[in-house]
């Protein structure tokens, strides 16, 4: 069994997709690792590639202000991407970039062991929960996968266009406090 460490490394080495020939730094996740929630985007933006950390730009501050209404900061959860490198121009992450890079994903969940993963916009929710709907459709439901529950809010980025689906996103986003505190106290 690798340690999150471990599998760190190996991610900063990856060279499988093209993305990786871009990249100015992987963007890994970070966080706790003891975490009950983890937060899954799609991937790396400019502002993460430069600086090799997830959420930093203006979706970042709205992000670590959407967790703070909660009470959460970013040392209460871990958080990461699909992929790990930026796509060109922030393009949304292509499939078979997204497949070559799952697995890193899936060692950070079974190293985790969240009991939450929230997915952040439409590209993760349709690769972790169902790839044939709409954010539209799945944001604010909860779903049991293998024990872990997993739900979809707006990705920060969208909220920035769009200020009329902020209302929806504090919805989501007491919807997922009430979980955390349903987790807490069994």
């Amino acid at each position: 069994m690798y340690t999150l460490d471990e599998v760190k490394k190996f991610c900063l080495k990856c060279n499988k997709c093209r993305l990786s020939e871009m990249r100015t730094n992987v963007v890994f996740g970070e966080g706790n690792a003891n975490s009950v929630i983890m937060f899954v985007g799609e991937g790396p933006g400019y502002n993460e590639d430069l600086q090799g950390r997830p959420f930093v730009g203006k979706a970042g501050q709205l992000f670590e202000k959407m967790i703070k209404s909660i009470n959460l900061t970013r040392e209460d959860i871990y958080i990461t991407n699909i992929v790990k490198c930026r796509p060109p121009k922030n393009r949304n992450p292509m499939d078979d970039e997204q497949e070559l890079c799952i697995d890193y994903l899936r060692w950070q969940v079974k190293l985790i062991n969240p009991k939450i993963i929230v997915c952040l916009g439409s590209v993760a929710a349709k690769k972790l929960i169902y790839s044939n709907k709409t954010i539209t459709s799945m944001r604010g439901k909860w779903v049991d996968k293998g024990g872990i529950l997993f739900t979809a809010i707006y990705h920060p980025s969208y909220l920035l266009r769009n200020e009329s689906a902020k209302k929806d996103a504090w919805q989501d986003l007491k919807s997922i406090s009430d979980k955390i505190k349903q987790i807490r106290a069994v």
